[in-house]
């Protein structure tokens, strides 16, 4: 691996991996860079069966045939990447490995992704994937007529609650409080859906099952009173954790920690660009990704063509 690139993208999941191969075929000297295995939550997904013009196949196919094809046009992939620095004022961009390896390019793209939050209960890991979900869409037609749990009380579980409705046969909905932080509408339109069952002021307690999810065990907060209640699978939707930790002192950021971007995807940075998970958005999806990997690269490329030379 040599040490000056045109662009550097930080993340190899399928927004660092998209714009991997929009650089790479545009012939831009491009280096991607990942902390862990390429491919992003995407190679956590079983099935993926929503990504347009492609049959039904694993997140782990998706993620390999896309790191094929970065690799095909030139992009050079680096996973296992332990990072020990960065410097994004200026040009050069300057990324410092642990190992003291320096690299450096003229355009940096932040693709780090995020992860939903978690509950932090006993057989959470576990489970994950074998009845326990953190995307309705992705999973939702999986339950079919079956029993699930829906974890939380904003908008974002009670919305994907009324879209699995379509799906599952029953719903039970566990949240902390004794009332919704959601909007009164979609509160309104929740306690009208009778597929939908609630349990209020719930401390979670474990989720149990062998080879698949079976309960959810939950504590009533003023009673002590405990549930368990029978699901084949249950969605966790308590917030999302951003991957900008290395980056949040140096762009702008929101409350939560998501860069803001501009159209362009262009940071408060100049030669700085976001992507994916890691940045402002309302949908996060595999095709949302793809999206802003283009939209990040063709950007870059602009930056790179427009940017005063020696």
């Amino acid at each position: 691996m040599k040490s000056e690139y045109d662009v550097i993208v930080l993340g190899g999941g399928p927004a660092g991996l998209t714009a991997g191969i929009y650089l790479g075929r545009a012939r831009v000297d491009t280096l991607v860079l990942d902390t862990g295995t390429v491919g992003g939550q995407t190679v956590l997904s079983y099935s993926v069966a929503n990504y347009p013009g492609v049959e039904e196949t694993s997140g782990h196919a998706l993620s390999a045939t896309m790191l094929r094809q970065a690799r095909s046009f030139g992009a050079t992939v680096k996973p296992y990447a332990s990072i020990e620095s960065l410097r994004l004022d200026g040009d050069p961009k300057i990324v410092t490995l642990k190992d003291g390896t320096r690299l450096t390019s003229h355009a940096l793209i932040v693709a780090t992704g995020g992860v939903p939050r978690k509950l932090g209960i006993p057989n959470e890991e576990e489970l994950t994937g074998k009845g326990i979900s953190f995307c309705a869409t992705c999973d939702g037609d999986f339950f079919t007529d079956r029993p699930i749990a829906v974890i939380g009380g904003g908008n974002s579980a009670l919305e994907e609650a009324q879209a699995l409705a379509k799906y599952a046969s029953r719903i039970t909905i566990l949240h902390e409080f004794d009332h919704f932080q959601a909007h009164p509408w979609v509160v309104e339109e929740v306690k009208a859906n009778p597929k939908l069952h609630f349990l209020m002021n719930q401390e979670l307690q474990r989720f149990e099952g062998s080879e698949k999810l079976e309960h959810v065990v939950a504590k009533h907060k003023a009673t002590g009173k405990e549930t368990s209640v029978a699901v084949d699978g249950c969605f966790v939707f308590i917030g999302y954790i951003p991957n900008s930790r290395m980056v949040a002192s140096m762009v702008q950021t929101n409350e939560r920690d998501e860069i803001i971007t501009d159209a362009a995807l262009a940071t408060s940075v100049p030669g700085v660009f976001a992507a994916g998970d890691v940045r402002v958005k309302r949908h996060r999806q595999i095709t949302t990704a793809v999206a802003d990997g283009t939209i990040a690269a063709l950007s870059a490329i602009e930056h790179l063509t427009s940017r005063p030379t020696a």
